[in-house]
C-alpha cells in the first residue's frame, strides 16, 4: 500500500494547446521524482534574444516544478537545446540566475529547428523531492 501511494503518477498541465494535440504532460511526478517536458517561451516572444527566451521557459518549468510540490533547488539535471549555439552565452546567463546554487547536471544541444522559427531555446527538467 505504501509503495503505491510513493509511486503514485500524476500528470500537470499548464493548458497549453499542444498538450492534446501531441498528447503530452507539461510535467509528470512519480514518487519523488517529477520530469518537465521540453520547454520553450510562449508566443508574445517572438522578436525575444535567447536569454529572454531562456527565463520565459524556465518561468513556466518553475511553475510546473511548484504545481508538482517542487522546486528549481530540487532540480537535478537540464537538458537545453539551441537553434544557434551563437546563442549559447544568454542561454547560460539565463539558466546561471535560475541555478546558479542548485548546479544540476546539464547538456546543451544545438539542433536545427524548433516547432515555431521565432523560438531559439527549449528546456527540459529532471528534479527530485527528498523525501
Amino acid at each position: 500500500m505504501v509503495f503505491e501511494i510513493l509511486n503514485e503518477r500524476r500528470n500537470i498541465s499548464s493548458g497549453g494547446a499542444y498538450e492534446s494535440i501531441f498528447g503530452y504532460s507539461r510535467a509528470v511526478r512519480v514518487g519523488a521524482d517529477v520530469h518537465v517536458s521540453g520547454t520553450c517561451a510562449p508566443a508574445g516572444h517572438e522578436q525575444s534574444d535567447a536569454y529572454t527566451q531562456t527565463r520565459a521557459a524556465l518561468a513556466i518549468i518553475e511553475a510546473a516544478l511548484a504545481e508538482a510540490g517542487a522546486g528549481l533547488e530540487h532540480v537535478v539535471r537540464t537538458v537545453v537545446y539551441v537553434r544557434d549555439i551563437a546563442d549559447a552565452d544568454g542561454v547560460a546567463r539565463g539558466h546561471l540566475e535560475s541555478f546558479d546554487t542548485v548546479r544540476p547536471a546539464s547538456t546543451l544541444v544545438q539542433i536545427t529547428s524548433m516547432l515555431r522559427p521565432w523560438q531559439k531555446v527549449e528546456i527540459e527538467v529532471y528534479a527530485r523531492i527528498p523525501c
